[in-house]
C-alpha cells in the first residue's frame, strides 16, 4: 500500500474537520438551520469578521502609517479624547455594513446618534451596537486592545428612532468581542454557548479554536484599577482589603476591558469597574460594553452585576447610559455582591438609628 493509499488516522481527520470550521459555518451549525434568520446571522457575523480583519491589519502597521497613532483633538459624546484609531475603526464597521442589506442602523460610543443606512432600512431588520476600539489608550504603546459588539432586532414601525434600543440586555441576539493581540481572536455567542475563533492570516479566515467555553466557578484573578481605591464606596474598598489579606488571589489589570475579560473567561476570577462616590453610575457604557459582555459571560456559566442588579436586567434611560460592572466567575461576583449588601445593610441600620434620635 502506498502512502497515498493509506487511510488517514483519527487525529488527522479531526485536524482536517477542525480546520474547516469557519465562523459562518459555525453559526449555521449552532442554529441547526438554514432558515432566513440563520443565514442573516451568519452574514452579520461575516461582516463583523471582515471589520475585525481590517482593524487588525491597521493595528499591525500602526507605527508605520500616517494618522494611526495619537489623538484627533476631538472629544466624543462622553467628553473623552478621541484617538485616531477610534475614528478609523468606527468607520470600518460602518463601511463593512453599508452594503450588507441587513443593518438599518449602527450605534457606537464614538457617535452622538445612531448612523442610519437609508438603503437598508426598508429591508434591514437588525441594529449593530459596538465599541470600535476598547482600551484605545493602549494603541500608542502596542498593548492589547479589542472591539465589542452586539446585535439586536429592529423593533417598531419608525425606522429612524432609537427608542427600541432602550431595553434590557436579554433583547440581544448575538454578542461578542474581538481581541487584537499576538493573534487576533473573535469570541461570540448567539445564545448557544460561547465559542472562540482565531484568525489564520494565511487563509484570511477565522477558524474555530475553542468551543463551548465554560468559565470556572471561581478563579484567582481580580482585575480592577486600584488607583481609584479612595474614590470608591467603602464596600468595594472592603472587598479589596479582603483579597489583600487572603492567599490565592492575583491582581491583573491591563487597561483594556476586552483583554481582562478574555483572561477571566478562560482562567476564572472577577473584573470590577465600580462607580465612584462622585459618579455612582460608573464609566462603562451599558449598550456597547457591559450588556454584550454580560450576555457572553453568562452564556459561559458566569455572572454579571452592577453590584445590586443583574446587568442583563438593567434598562437604559438613554443611548449612552453608563453602569458599574462586576463580571466573571459566579462565586467571585457573588463575593463582591456580599460586601455591597453588607455595607448597604449597615448603612440602613445607621439611618434607622439616626432617625430614631
Amino acid at each position: 500500500m502506498t502512502e497515498i493509499d493509506q487511510p488517514l488516522d483519527l487525529n488527522h481527520q479531526y485536524a482536517l474537520d477542525r480546520d474547516c470550521t469557519t465562523l459562518s459555518r459555525h453559526v449555521l451549525q449552532q442554529l441547526q438551520s438554514f432558515s432566513p434568520e440563520a443565514q442573516d446571522l451568519s452574514a452579520l457575523m461575516n461582516r463583523i469578521a471582515l471589520a475585525a480583519k481590517l482593524v487588525a491589519r491597521r493595528l499591525t502597521r500602526a507605527g508605520l502609517v500616517e494618522d494611526a497613532l495619537g489623538f484627533t483633538g476631538r472629544t466624543n459624546v462622553q467628553g473623552e479624547s478621541v484617538k485616531k484609531m477610534d475614528v478609523f475603526a468606527n468607520q470600518v464597521f460602518i463601511s463593512a455594513f453599508e452594503q450588507s442589506g441587513l443593518v438599518c442602523r449602527l450605534a457606537s460610543e464614538e457617535m452622538d446618534n445612531p448612523y442610519y443606512i437609508p438603503d437598508n432600512c426598508s429591508i434591514g431588520r437588525y441594529t449593530l451596537l459596538y465599541d470600535p476600539i476598547d482600551g484605545s489608550s493602549n494603541v500608542d504603546i502596542n498593548l492589547n486592545v479589542g472591539s465589542i459588539f452586539a446585535i439586536r432586532r429592529q423593533e417598531g414601525e419608525e425606522p429612524y428612532s432609537s427608542e427600541d434600543l432602550l431595553q434590557d440586555g436579554h433583547k440581544q441576539i448575538a454578542v461578542g468581542y474581538i481581541l487584537y493581540g499576538p493573534s487576533t481572536m473573535l469570541v461570540y455567542s448567539i445564545g448557544h454557548g460561547v465559542h472562540a475563533f482565531t484568525l489564520d492570516p494565511s487563509l484570511g479566515e477565522f477558524i474555530l479554536s475553542s468551543e463551548n467555553i465554560r468559565i470556572p466557578d471561581h478563579g484567582p484573578v481580580y482585575s480592577v484599577n486600584e488607583g481609584n481605591f479612595w474614590q470608591w464606596e467603602e464596600s468595594i474598598r472592603n472587598y479589596i482589603r479582603y483579597v489583600h489579606r487572603h492567599e490565592g488571589y492575583t491582581a491583573r489589570y491591563s487597561g483594556a476591558l476586552v483583554g481582562d475579560i478574555h483572561r477571566i473567561l478562560f482562567q476564572g476570577g472577577v473584573f470590577l469597574y465600580p462607580g465612584t462616590v462622585k459618579k455612582p453610575e460608573g464609566k462603562l457604557r451599558l449598550l456597547y460594553e457591559s450588556a454584550p459582555l454580560a450576555f457572553l459571560i453568562e452564556q459561559a456559566g458566569g455572572k454579571a452585576s452592577t453590584g445590586t442588579q443583574s446587568i442583563l436586567d438593567v434598562v437604559p434611560e438613554k443611548l449612552h447610559a453608563r453602569t458599574p460592572l462586576i463580571i466573571g466567575s459566579k462565586e467571585d461576583v457573588a463575593l463582591v455582591e456580599s460586601f455591597i449588601q453588607e455595607h448597604n445593610r449597615e448603612q440602613q441600620e445607621r439611618e434607622i438609628l439616626t432617625s430614631k434620635g
